[in-house]
């Protein structure tokens, strides 16, 4: 499926994102402090691992359709993040801008190398900037919340997000290893999304409008199972596991759930 917002708006609410971010490690007392989200990080951690994912993404995207694997560039040199609060934060800042530089200069449609071969998501930089400003965004709820105080993600951010997580993380060819089931996302903000699950794999469309494709799947075209809330939630609760699933209403068979959140496709 192919992303509800343009691509400058992608980079525009990436570099929105990133200032969030860096603004609450701002707020934190220290940078020592455990990322109660990601338990084995400390928010130093997590601001090496979003820099570092910047540059590599960024000599992914310069690379070409011709790179056969996602490029990880020296960690030595002028690549080393500073352990100085003031010289991390600017570490961090030059590493969104080889990010967006990368992604500009390649253009939305370009092939790109990408981990999702096998999804309903294409290998091109736009949707490698889809992705990566759903991982900055949720990561800024991790630095938030470190820093006492957590805030839901943007509309537009969040319901692009539950979109990109089920059709690049969700969208596969490998079997369901369980019953065919058929699972509805209602976002509160009045927008839906049916997944089916079988042994073809798991297939995603928006309910609204034209007939989803893999209803044929499992034959049936009544969701076994319904998890409602705003698209922050869902994204959080539902998909990166940053929220309890009470935070979702949740009818139906809430097994179906439980088994796709500990799903693993090969």
């Amino acid at each position: 499926m192919t992303s509800e917002l343009e691509f400058p708006d992608l980079l525009r609410l990436i570099d929105e994102r990133s200032r969030a971010f860096r603004s609450a490690v701002s707020m934190a007392s220290t940078l020592d402090v455990q990322v109660p989200t990601c338990p084995d990080w400390t928010l130093r951690d997590l601001v090496h691992h979003l820099g570092e994912g910047r540059r590599s993404w960024a000599a992914t995207v310069a690379a070409g359709p011709a790179a056969t694997s996602r490029i990880r560039p020296p960690s030595d040199g002028d690549a080393a993040a500073p352990r100085e609060p003031e010289a991390l934060d600017a570490w961090l800042a030059a590493s969104t801008e080889l990010l967006l530089d990368a992604l500009r200069d390649a253009g939305p449609d370009r092939g790109c190398w990408t981990w999702w071969g096998d999804s309903q998501s294409p290998q091109t930089c736009g949707a490698v900037a889809r992705h990566q400003l759903q991982e900055v965004a949720v990561h800024t709820y991790d630095a938030q919340l470190t820093a006492g105080a957590p805030q839901p993600l943007p509309t537009d951010v969040a319901l692009e997000g539950v979109e990109e997580f089920l059709s690049t993380c969700c969208a596969t060819t490998s079997p369901w290893p369980h019953e065919p089931a058929v699972v509805d996302y209602e976002a509160t903000e009045g927008r839906s999304w049916r997944l089916w699950l079988s042994a073809d794999g798991a297939r995603v469309a928006r309910r609204a409008g034209a007939d989803a494709p893999g209803s044929a799947a499992t034959g049936r075209d009544t969701a076994d199972t319904r998890a409602t809330g705003t698209a922050s939630e869902i994204v959080l609760a539902a998909f990166y596991g940053r929220r309890p699933l009470e935070a979702l209403t949740i009818e139906g068979d809430r097994r179906v759930v439980d088994r796709l959140i500990a799903w693993e496709p090969e």
